[in-house]
């Protein structure tokens, strides 16, 4: 399949974020006490609330907020719960809302997390949201993929493998997941533009790695005609991957999913995947904290679009390279 026309379209037009009207200092109600510390020169403390700091994808996301932290002369702690467990993300933010100068948030659930996002605004301290937006709450900026539009492009990569028909089975380690939901109903209308498309089912895997292959294998052996598996993010990617290697599957059934785990590079390189996109996790991790630095600096900030990157088996040595 010819992919050099969609990765240039991807590459050189990164998808836009909603419109957002820049953030500043001078408009927002800073806590007296947070006020001080800089007023007093001391180092400001954030943390970095991520969804699920057990999944494989996390790490990336820490290395950039540690980059930020060191760039930005700040203290920034990567905390989440282990698990997409809403309330324990809720209780921790809570517990440190007294310690926080700053805070940054990938949601587990938009509609769980938004008044808890407020109340933490409304103490005086500002709050970004990467990864995983919550417009639902009153963030004041958003560094990250475009969520919807990048599950959009998976499903074209999809129907494009597939020459515009077959049976797709979509694939995600936590369906319930906000993230999850906005990927999913990109994906979905991303596919609806090729009717000869039926999408069998979607399959929530779990997040163990073991689980997550055996979810994939005993779907596949229900409906064996599935020609397409089309996974949301980082961890059921080379799972499907690996699932078309073991059973000689190449080029039967097709693989598109997400992000570059190191499984999932050497895969897209034997053809085992067709297309993964990157959506630059350690730079949305250095956005989240580099935007609150510079707020409390005094400099208006405004959503960070991270981009889309697709890698096939023509580009992913680029990838390879740099590991």
């Amino acid at each position: 399949m010819k992919f050099r026309n969609i990765l240039l379209a991807a590459t050189i037009a990164l998808l836009p974020l909603a419109a957002h009207a820049e953030q500043k200092l001078a408009d927002f109600k800073l806590a007296d006490r947070i006020k001080a510390k800089i007023d007093a020169g001391k180092t400001l403390d954030f943390f970095v609330s991520y969804h699920d700091v057990s999944n494989e994808f996390a790490p990336f996301m820490k290395a950039g907020v540690e980059r930020a932290a060191k760039d930005d002369k700040v203290n920034a702690q990567f905390i989440g719960p282990v698990g997409s467990d809403a309330d324990g993300q809720i209780s921790e933010i809570e517990t440190l809302m007294g310690k926080m100068d700053g805070l940054a948030i990938s949601s587990v659930s938009t509609d769980a997390l938004a008044p808890v996002i407020d109340r933490v605004l409304a103490a005086g301290i500002p709050v970004v949201t990467f990864n995983t937006d919550n417009p639902n709450s009153k963030r004041l900026a958003f560094a990250g993929q475009d969520l919807v539009k990048s599950g959009v492009e998976a499903g074209k990569l999809m129907a494009k493998v597939l020459g515009g028909k077959g049976k797709v089975m979509i694939t995600t380690i936590d369906a319930a997941a906000q993230w999850s939901l906005d990927r999913e109903k990109g994906a979905r209308e991303g596919l609806s533009a090729s009717p000869d498309i039926k999408i069998v089912n979607t399959l929530n895997t779990g997040t163990d790695p073991q689980k997550i292959y055996s979810a994939i294998e005993n779907a596949m052996l229900a409906d064996p005609s599935i020609n397409g598996i089309l996974s949301l993010e980082c961890c059921s990617t080379p799972a499907a991957g690996t699932w078309v290697e073991r059973n000689g599957k190449t080029g039967q059934v097709k693989v598109v999913g997400f992000d570059l785990l190191d499984q999932t590079v050497e895969l897209v390189g034997s053809g085992n995947i067709q297309a993964t996109i990157d959506q630059a996790p350690e730079k949305q991790g250095f956005a989240a904290v580099d935007l609150l630095a510079k707020f409390l600096k005094g400099q208006p900030i405004d959503n960070v679009d991270t981009g889309v990157g697709i890698y096939t088996k023509d580009n992913i040595g680029e990838v390879a390279k740099k590991k």
